[in-house]
């Protein structure tokens, strides 16, 4: 099975015939070393669920990586119709293994293609990684592992503790269900073409229940609040939840003289279950 897709022409190849240049306005950057791609899908292994869902393939450089990794199934969420002919070639050679989903990702429910769980490997398109990632947190139970190539100060986001400059809201909303890693770099040279800035994959793994109890319209209320001003003492920044916010910080035991990118996720779950 492995030999069909080994014999496959080369992506560039592929990109020429198809005339598959890529478009900034879906935010295409394509991965075309195999060496990287590979490298991708084994860090994403071992594969669990029915199905390995990826986004924006492309013309089919980390699909066939994650078909040759030994993946049971992909399927591959694509909204560039000019690649579905491209990907249409790798389903053939992977006889059964994949399966192609017209359509963008932002619009399509996972659940009607495959029934959960769901594994996430993607080298996402910049311009929608955070919203999908956002989307992903509010059902990661339906997840076993998210592994996704995203802009390096996202990936930074994802994954910062308490106290650093790039702690803000998507880290606690990442870091509440899921533990966040950051895997490796990649540079702009080793994609086509090449971005301004390098990229990072990130891990999430979903927690067995999150790190401390709080409704999450709540928590994503308190940290808007507290983070929109961050250079704030937290007095401030959560007057307009809170007129009497000082007695609730004294309440919560934060003291009200902080700032937002101090806290805790636990903190900020406490502050959420005042509300």
């Amino acid at each position: 099975m492995s030999a069909a897709i080994d014999n496959l022409p080369p992506l560039r190849e592929v990109i020429a015939r198809h005339e598959l240049a890529a478009r900034k306005s879906l935010g295409q950057n394509f991965l075309l070393d195999l060496n990287l791609t590979r490298k991708i899908a084994r860090a994403a292994m071992p594969w669990m669920g029915p199905a390995v869902v990826e986004i924006g393939p492309g013309p089919g450089g980390l699909t066939r990586a994650l078909l040759l990794e030994g993946a049971p199934r992909v399927i591959a969420i694509e909204r560039d119709e000019r690649c579905l002919a491209a990907l249409s070639e790798l389903a053939a050679a992977a006889e059964g293994r994949l399966k192609l989903h017209p359509g963008d990702a932002m619009e399509t429910d996972i659940a009607e293609l495959t029934p959960p769980p769901w594994q996430i490997v993607a080298n996402l398109p910049y311009n929608i990684a955070t919203p999908l990632i956002l989307g992903w947190l509010k059902r990661v139970e339906c997840f076993t592992r998210i592994t996704v190539l995203v802009q390096k100060e996202v990936a930074e986001r994802l994954a910062a503790a308490p106290g650093s400059k790039s702690y803000g809201r998507l880290s606690v909303a990442a870091q509440w269900r899921c533990r966040a890693r950051m895997l490796f770099d990649i540079g702009p040279k080793a994609f086509v073409p090449p971005p301004k800035v390098t990229s990072t994959l990130v891990e999430l793994e979903p927690r067995e229940k999150p790190l401390a109890e709080a409704d999450p319209a709540k928590l994503e209320k308190i940290t808007a609040a507290a983070f929109n001003q961050r250079r704030k003492m937290l007095r401030a920044a959560l007057k307009p939840l809170w007129p009497d916010s000082d007695a609730k910080l004294t309440l919560a035991g934060i003291d009200p003289t902080r700032r937002a990118e101090t806290l805790s996720i636990e903190e900020f779950c406490a502050l959420a279950r005042l509300l």
